[in-house]
């Protein structure tokens, strides 16, 4: 490739399923954090752009194929916060998918002829409010 080809990028999107469904994902990592951030299902589905009826039904079907709760109600408030398996789900599955992505890109750099970069993310700019 030549200085003209456009910048070749790693993505890559892992997941885990099982007969029961789909048991972890980077999307389920998103909104499990997004709750961590709202303190709020509702307010974490709004903030990635999905209903509440979506996100809980996201959840559930996760649960469900783990047979085990992600997310509980917080004490003394409205809301939820993570169960101690939503905690290690969250932490294991990042760490796990850095890892494996570190790799990958390595890899991918020492095999193809091109140089193949990292994928970042460039978080959304909000919009201002019209009054």
């Amino acid at each position: 490739m030549d200085e003209n080809d456009p910048k070749v990028t790693l993505r890559m999107h892992t997941w885990f399923d099982s007969e029961r469904g789909m048991l972890f994902s980077h999307g389920r990592v998103l909104l499990l954090q997004k709750v961590v951030e709202e303190g709020s299902l509702n307010k974490a589905a709004q903030a990635m752009g999905m209903s509440y009826r979506a996100a809980w039904g996201k959840i559930k079907k996760t649960e469900a194929a783990l047979g085990a709760p992600l997310l509980e109600k917080a004490s003394g408030r409205k809301g939820f916060e993570l169960s101690p398996l939503g905690e290690k789900l969250l932490e294991t599955f990042t760490a796990w998918q850095k890892e494996v992505e570190e790799f990958a890109l390595k890899r991918a750099n020492e095999l193809f002829d091109w140089e193949v970069h990292r994928y970042v993310r460039v978080p959304k700019q909000k919009r201002p409010r019209k009054k």
